[in-house]
């Protein structure tokens, strides 16, 4: 996280107050331990208009009913209600004006993964707005990149776990192979081109998962996945696609190319 006098680059005086504010308020709800910071604004590479990603990590039972009596208005979701898995749920706010997003996370389900990961062991779970779905320690993740705001019951990772980089690069790489290769034999001669390039686009970012996961970088999410694997090239590949199946064979050819050689570029097990 890049810090200028003790706060993320970029976060003003008024930011900070206004954190204040917010992380007391979330920490007050019952069963509470601790309120991070995350996101861009956590690691200063917001931009004006990016909206403040909050978790609040809690002990035993939380009832979203405690958070929605705060009165910021917005969506409250239900524990489970963003799909059920590690990201068990959150919130949608306003609050000052500011968008504020808020996280559930329970502690119990972040030392299991945190547990999990040092092991290599992790599930990928279905996420809204995520092509490739979530590895399970992306919390993990969390807990090495976000500022924490409030209450010290948080573990922290100690560093990149050898035995993920090397398992969850392995997997991810796979994933990737596979799905490509499923594309060239199925769509492509079909001329599916939604089926084709989604694949392509799905292939791509588990790609880049793979690259991040063998160089020991955390990911949080998909937003900038593909600029740091240095993938963003699939663009190009993506507008040449036709409806013969011809070309579309020849783009996702072209697509096994790249995502080859940014495979062979990334680090390898074993690990030191």
């Amino acid at each position: 996280m890049n810090t200028e006098n003790g706060r993320p680059v970029g976060l003003t005086a008024d930011d900070d107050a206004f954190l204040d504010q917010v992380a007391d308020r979330l920490l007050a709800l019952p069963g509470v331990r601790s309120v991070t910071l995350g996101g861009s604004r956590a690691q200063g590479t917001h931009r004006p208009d990016s909206d403040w990603d909050l978790a609040v990590y809690y002990r035993g039972a939380f009832d979203p009913e405690d958070l929605r009596a705060v009165g910021w208005p917005g969506e409250v979701s239900e524990i489970g209600g963003w799909g059920g898995g590690v990201f068990n749920g959150g919130a949608w706010l306003t609050v000052d004006g500011r968008r504020v997003d808020v996280h559930y996370r329970d502690l119990d389900v972040v030392e299991r993964e945190l547990e999990r990961a040092r092991a290599g062991r992790f599930a990928i779970e279905p996420l809204l707005f995520h092509l490739a779905g979530i590895p399970t320690y992306l919390i993990v993740a969390e807990l090495a990149v976000n500022r924490v705001l409030r209450g010290d019951d948080i573990p922290r990772p100690h560093g990149y776990p050898p035995e993920l980089r090397a398992h969850a690069s392995a997997r991810w790489f796979g994933s990737a192979r596979a799905n490509l290769s499923y594309a060239l034999a199925n769509h492509a001669p079909a001329g599916r081109v939604t089926e084709a390039l989604g694949a392509m686009a799905t292939a791509a970012v588990q790609t880049g998962h793979g690259v991040l996961a063998a160089r020991g970088e955390w990911v949080t999410n998909e937003k900038r996945l593909l600029e740091r694997a240095g993938l963003r090239g699939v663009d190009e590949l993506a507008e040449r696609a036709g409806r013969d199946p011809e070309s579309l064979a020849a783009v996702l050819t072209a697509a096994e190319r790249l995502f080859a050689a940014v495979e062979r570029a990334a680090p390898h097990p074993p690990y030191e």
